[in-house]
Protein backbone atom coordinates (compact mmCIF):
# COMPACT_ATOMS: atom_id res chain seq x y z
CA UNK A 1 0.00 0.00 0.00
CA UNK A 2 1.39 3.41 -1.01
CA UNK A 3 2.31 5.87 1.72
CA UNK A 4 0.54 9.21 2.00
CA UNK A 5 4.03 10.68 1.95
CA UNK A 6 4.20 10.01 -1.81
CA UNK A 7 1.18 12.27 -2.36
CA UNK A 8 2.32 15.19 -0.22
CA UNK A 9 3.05 18.40 -2.12
CA UNK A 10 6.37 19.57 -0.68
CA UNK A 11 5.66 23.07 -2.03
CA UNK A 12 2.49 23.34 0.07
CA UNK A 13 3.64 22.25 3.51
CA UNK A 14 2.33 23.90 6.67
CA UNK A 15 5.10 25.88 8.36
CA UNK A 16 3.69 25.08 11.78
CA UNK A 17 1.84 21.99 12.99
CA UNK A 18 0.33 21.81 16.49
CA UNK A 19 -0.67 18.55 18.16
CA UNK A 20 -3.02 17.78 21.05
CA UNK A 21 -1.57 14.46 22.17
CA UNK A 22 -4.62 12.69 23.59
CA UNK A 23 -5.53 9.12 24.47
CA UNK A 24 -2.66 7.86 26.62
CA UNK A 25 -4.96 6.90 29.48
CA UNK A 26 -7.46 5.10 27.28
CA UNK A 27 -4.63 3.29 25.50
CA UNK A 28 -3.33 2.02 28.84
CA UNK A 29 -6.83 1.09 30.05
CA UNK A 30 -7.39 -1.03 26.93
CA UNK A 31 -4.27 -2.96 27.90
CA UNK A 32 -5.33 -3.30 31.53
CA UNK A 33 -2.52 -1.04 32.75
CA UNK A 34 -2.18 2.16 34.77
CA UNK A 35 -2.43 5.50 32.96
CA UNK A 36 1.29 6.18 33.38
CA UNK A 37 1.95 3.13 31.18
CA UNK A 38 0.23 4.98 28.35
CA UNK A 39 2.29 8.10 28.98
CA UNK A 40 5.53 6.08 28.85
CA UNK A 41 4.53 4.49 25.57
CA UNK A 42 3.70 7.90 24.08
CA UNK A 43 7.42 8.73 23.80
CA UNK A 44 7.71 6.71 20.59
CA UNK A 45 4.87 8.75 19.06
CA UNK A 46 6.65 12.00 19.96
CA UNK A 47 9.85 10.67 18.42
CA UNK A 48 8.08 9.56 15.23
CA UNK A 49 6.24 12.85 14.71
CA UNK A 50 9.35 14.90 15.43
CA UNK A 51 11.41 12.88 12.96
CA UNK A 52 8.65 12.89 10.33
CA UNK A 53 8.12 16.65 10.56
CA UNK A 54 11.85 17.31 10.44
CA UNK A 55 12.39 15.08 7.42
CA UNK A 56 9.64 16.87 5.48
CA UNK A 57 11.02 20.31 6.31
CA UNK A 58 8.28 21.51 8.68
CA UNK A 59 9.62 24.52 10.60
CA UNK A 60 7.61 24.39 13.85
CA UNK A 61 5.95 21.56 15.77
CA UNK A 62 4.04 22.46 18.95
CA UNK A 63 3.17 19.59 21.29
CA UNK A 64 0.55 20.04 24.02
CA UNK A 65 2.34 18.04 26.69
CA UNK A 66 0.72 19.23 29.94
CA UNK A 67 -2.09 21.72 30.50
CA UNK A 68 -2.71 23.85 33.58
CA UNK A 69 -5.86 21.77 34.11
CA UNK A 70 -3.76 18.60 34.28
CA UNK A 71 -2.48 19.66 37.71
CA UNK A 72 -5.84 18.45 39.09
CA UNK A 73 -5.03 14.84 38.15
CA UNK A 74 -3.97 12.27 40.79
CA UNK A 75 -0.59 13.07 42.36
CA UNK A 76 0.88 9.68 41.38
CA UNK A 77 0.12 10.34 37.70
CA UNK A 78 1.57 13.85 37.83
CA UNK A 79 4.74 12.63 39.58
CA UNK A 80 5.11 9.90 36.98
CA UNK A 81 4.66 12.41 34.15
CA UNK A 82 7.28 14.76 35.59
CA UNK A 83 9.76 11.90 36.04
CA UNK A 84 9.06 10.76 32.48
CA UNK A 85 9.69 14.29 31.17
CA UNK A 86 13.08 14.51 32.89
CA UNK A 87 14.20 11.05 31.76
CA UNK A 88 13.00 11.57 28.19
CA UNK A 89 14.88 14.86 27.84
CA UNK A 90 18.08 13.20 29.04
CA UNK A 91 17.67 10.23 26.71
CA UNK A 92 16.62 12.19 23.61
CA UNK A 93 19.03 15.13 23.71
CA UNK A 94 21.61 13.44 21.46
CA UNK A 95 18.96 12.47 18.92
CA UNK A 96 17.60 16.03 18.91
CA UNK A 97 21.07 17.46 18.33
CA UNK A 98 21.88 14.96 15.57
CA UNK A 99 18.68 15.95 13.78
CA UNK A 100 19.27 19.69 14.36
CA UNK A 101 16.05 19.99 16.38
CA UNK A 102 15.72 23.14 18.51
CA UNK A 103 13.64 22.86 21.67
CA UNK A 104 11.71 25.73 23.29
CA UNK A 105 8.88 25.85 25.82
CA UNK A 106 5.69 27.82 26.43
CA UNK A 107 3.53 27.86 29.55
CA UNK A 108 3.90 28.46 33.29
CA UNK A 109 7.02 26.31 33.55
CA UNK A 110 7.86 27.97 36.87
CA UNK A 111 5.12 25.75 38.34
CA UNK A 112 7.01 22.57 37.37
CA UNK A 113 9.15 20.73 39.93
CA UNK A 114 12.69 22.07 40.30
CA UNK A 115 14.41 19.14 38.56
CA UNK A 116 12.02 19.46 35.61
CA UNK A 117 12.78 23.17 35.29
CA UNK A 118 16.51 22.52 35.42
CA UNK A 119 16.38 19.79 32.78
CA UNK A 120 14.16 21.89 30.53
CA UNK A 121 16.53 24.84 30.74
CA UNK A 122 19.45 22.50 30.06
CA UNK A 123 17.76 20.96 27.00
CA UNK A 124 16.79 24.37 25.62
CA UNK A 125 20.36 25.60 26.07
CA UNK A 126 21.84 22.47 24.47
CA UNK A 127 19.70 22.81 21.34
CA UNK A 128 19.48 26.60 20.98
CA UNK A 129 21.85 26.76 18.00
CA UNK A 130 20.23 23.92 16.04
CA UNK A 131 18.87 25.07 12.69
CA UNK A 132 16.23 22.48 11.78
CA UNK A 133 12.77 21.85 13.17
CA UNK A 134 11.76 23.87 16.25
CA UNK A 135 9.79 21.76 18.73
CA UNK A 136 7.66 23.85 21.08
CA UNK A 137 6.71 22.01 24.27
CA UNK A 138 3.54 23.43 25.85
CA UNK A 139 3.93 22.64 29.55
CA UNK A 140 1.63 23.86 32.32
CA UNK A 141 0.02 25.81 29.50
CA UNK A 142 -3.47 27.13 28.81
CA UNK A 143 -4.69 29.45 26.08
CA UNK A 144 -6.81 31.57 28.42
CA UNK A 145 -3.88 32.04 30.82
CA UNK A 146 -1.67 33.10 27.90
CA UNK A 147 -4.20 35.69 26.66
CA UNK A 148 -4.82 37.08 30.16
CA UNK A 149 -1.08 37.27 30.77
CA UNK A 150 -0.64 39.26 27.55
CA UNK A 151 -3.50 41.62 28.52
CA UNK A 152 -1.95 42.24 31.95
CA UNK A 153 1.46 42.96 30.41
CA UNK A 154 -0.09 45.38 27.93
CA UNK A 155 -2.07 47.08 30.71
CA UNK A 156 1.15 47.68 32.65
CA UNK A 157 2.78 49.24 29.59
CA UNK A 158 -0.26 51.48 29.03
CA UNK A 159 -0.22 52.54 32.69
CA UNK A 160 3.47 53.42 32.41
CA UNK A 161 2.68 55.51 29.34
CA UNK A 162 4.83 53.37 27.04
CA UNK A 163 1.85 52.38 24.87
CA UNK A 164 -1.28 54.27 23.88
CA UNK A 165 -4.52 52.21 23.97
CA UNK A 166 -5.33 53.26 20.40
CA UNK A 167 -2.01 51.79 19.23
CA UNK A 168 -2.94 48.26 20.34
CA UNK A 169 -3.68 46.06 17.33
CA UNK A 170 -3.34 42.35 16.56
CA UNK A 171 0.31 42.66 15.61
CA UNK A 172 1.25 44.42 18.85
CA UNK A 173 -0.86 42.05 20.95
CA UNK A 174 0.89 39.02 19.46
CA UNK A 175 4.22 40.37 20.69
CA UNK A 176 3.00 39.74 24.24
CA UNK A 177 1.97 36.12 23.63
CA UNK A 178 4.18 33.18 24.54
CA UNK A 179 4.44 32.34 20.84
CA UNK A 180 5.79 35.76 19.81
CA UNK A 181 7.90 35.33 16.69
CA UNK A 182 6.34 31.97 15.80
CA UNK A 183 3.84 31.78 12.92
CA UNK A 184 0.31 30.62 13.74
CA UNK A 185 -0.20 26.90 13.12
CA UNK A 186 -1.81 26.08 9.79
CA UNK A 187 -2.69 22.56 10.95
CA UNK A 188 -3.86 21.29 14.36
CA UNK A 189 -3.95 17.54 14.88
CA UNK A 190 -5.92 16.00 17.74
CA UNK A 191 -5.68 12.29 18.46
CA UNK A 192 -8.19 9.95 20.17
CA UNK A 193 -11.23 11.34 18.33
CA UNK A 194 -12.19 14.02 20.86
CA UNK A 195 -13.85 17.04 19.22
CA UNK A 196 -12.59 19.95 21.32
CA UNK A 197 -9.70 22.40 21.54
CA UNK A 198 -9.01 21.94 25.27
CA UNK A 199 -7.77 25.49 25.93
CA UNK A 200 -4.89 25.19 23.45
CA UNK A 201 -3.48 28.13 21.45
CA UNK A 202 -6.85 29.89 21.48
CA UNK A 203 -5.59 33.08 19.83
CA UNK A 204 -3.27 31.38 17.36
CA UNK A 205 -5.70 28.84 15.86
CA UNK A 206 -8.30 31.34 14.64
CA UNK A 207 -7.89 30.07 11.05
CA UNK A 208 -6.07 26.80 11.67
CA UNK A 209 -7.25 23.69 9.83
CA UNK A 210 -8.35 20.97 12.28
CA UNK A 211 -7.61 17.29 11.78
CA UNK A 212 -9.23 14.84 14.22
CA UNK A 213 -8.12 11.21 14.18
CA UNK A 214 -9.49 8.32 16.27
CA UNK A 215 -5.94 6.99 16.67
CA UNK A 216 -4.81 7.07 20.30
CA UNK A 217 -1.60 9.02 20.77
CA UNK A 218 0.69 6.09 21.73
CA UNK A 219 -0.21 4.47 18.37
CA UNK A 220 0.43 7.63 16.30
CA UNK A 221 3.30 7.24 13.81
CA UNK A 222 4.79 8.98 10.76
CA UNK A 223 2.14 7.60 8.41
CA UNK A 224 -0.59 9.22 10.52
CA UNK A 225 1.28 12.52 10.28
CA UNK A 226 1.57 12.18 6.50
CA UNK A 227 -2.16 11.47 6.23
CA UNK A 228 -2.96 14.58 8.28
CA UNK A 229 -0.74 16.75 6.06
CA UNK A 230 -2.24 15.23 2.90
CA UNK A 231 -5.74 15.98 4.25
CA UNK A 232 -4.68 19.56 4.97
CA UNK A 233 -3.46 19.95 1.40
CA UNK A 234 -6.86 18.91 0.00
CA UNK A 235 -8.56 21.91 1.66
CA UNK A 236 -9.10 25.43 0.43
CA UNK A 237 -8.06 27.97 3.04
CA UNK A 238 -10.31 31.00 2.45
CA UNK A 239 -9.76 33.15 5.59
CA UNK A 240 -13.30 34.53 5.32
CA UNK A 241 -13.17 35.11 1.57
CA UNK A 242 -15.01 33.22 -1.15
CA UNK A 243 -13.52 30.65 -3.51
CA UNK A 244 -14.13 33.07 -6.37
CA UNK A 245 -12.10 35.79 -4.65
CA UNK A 246 -9.18 33.42 -4.13
CA UNK A 247 -9.37 31.93 -7.61
CA UNK A 248 -10.76 34.64 -9.93
CA UNK A 249 -11.63 33.45 -13.42
CA UNK A 250 -10.10 35.79 -15.99
CA UNK A 251 -12.63 37.13 -18.49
Amino acid sequence: MASYKEHIDLNNLPQHIAVIMDGNGRWAKKKGALRIFGHRNSVEAVRAVTEGAGELGIKYLTLYAFSTENWSRPKAEIDGLMELLVNTLKQEIHRLTENQVRLITIGETSHLPGDCQENLEWAVEQTKNNTGLTVVLALSYSGRWEILNAVKSLAIEVKKGNIKPEDIDESLFENYLQTSGIPDPELLIRTSGEMRISNFLLWQIAYTELYITPTLWPDFRKEHLYEAIWSYQQRERRFGKTSEQLNPVSS
